[in-house]
């Protein structure tokens, strides 16, 4: 009688696949957004203060990069976005609390999994306290005489993108929110699906050279790049322009990340679905 071949050994789960999941990195996000919601106000806050700081210091390479650059405006704009990411890798790989990529605690909290006033209060307070790292650094590079790098023409640069946000229609500002923050939660989307950081970073680079690249707006940043010319008396750019641009980027941000990517990836790999016949 021949007797049944035994099972295969099982290899450790780090040599069975080079990625996560899917499905695993559906449980991976909503597993973090759970803790995320439940840190501290002071661990949150200062996460969040941190998140704010690392990407301003993204916003000021770019500014930086697309200076002078002598290149085509598509290039320019693509090695901008890489600048960029500089950010949005600190936030993951050293870890901050990042309003944006928070836009994730969606998933959790559709899953019953937090409350309501629990996703309100980490919003509340990463948005707060990511305003609080950008501004500052703003007011940094400010007394640090920054922008005066290549004899003034980084101010220059500084000054026409922060015009142009203030600029912007309320509708455009909204849409390009929703844009942007789906491109950065897939960003962090896909760094969950690493096991190393080099694959984080790989992760997380085309993604938001993209949204980079591609113009669209993102709120964290823009309480940097729009601040910084506030306090440098760029004429056109004052408390208003900011506000009137931050309300519907913020809003976009929600969309795009809460719903585009958090809500669409629960759909897909969160929802229980009903059984034929159960109750």
């Amino acid at each position: 009688m021949d007797r049944p071949n035994p099972p295969p050994a099982r290899l450790p789960e780090t040599l069975e696949i080079d990625a996560y999941a899917p499905a695993q990195i559906a449980d991976r996000v909503e597993r973090a957004g759970v803790a995320k919601a439940r840190l501290p106000f002071l661990q949150t806050f200062t996460l969040g203060v941190l998140a704010g700081a690392f990407i301003a210091l993204g916003a000021m390479l770019f500014t930086l990069v697309t200076t002078d650059h002598g290149m085509g405006f598509g290039p320019a704009r693509f090695l901008g976005g890489i600048a960029f990411s500089l950010g949005l890798i600190m936030v993951a790989i050293a870890g901050a609390e990042l309003f944006t990529g928070n836009n994730l605690l969606v998933m959790a909290w559709v899953d019953g999994r937090i409350r309501l006033a629990e996703l309100a209060r980490n919003w509340a307070i990463v948005y707060l306290a990511n305003l609080v790292g950008a501004v500052g650094m703003a007011v940094l590079v400010r007394l640090a005489d920054g922008l005066a790098l290549g004899q003034g023409r980084v101010l220059e640069t500084a000054a026409a993108i922060a015009r142009a946000k203030v600029e912007l229609g309320p509708a455009e500002a909204f849409f390009r929110g929703v844009l942007c923050n789906l491109l950065v939660c897939m960003a962090v989307w896909l760094s969950f699906a690493a096991r190393e950081v080099t694959g984080k970073i790989l992760a997380i680079v085309f993604p938001i050279s993209a949204f980079v690249a591609l113009g669209f707006e993102h709120s964290i940043a823009n309480m940097y790049l729009i601040p910084v010319a506030m306090v440098h008396g760029v004429p056109g750019v004052g408390l208003g322009g900011l506000l009137a641009n931050l309300v519907p980027v913020t809003a976009g941000n929600v969309v795009g990340g809460g719903g585009l990517v958090a809500l669409a990836y629960w759909l897909c790999y969160r929802q229980q679905p009903t059984v034929a016949g159960s109750r």
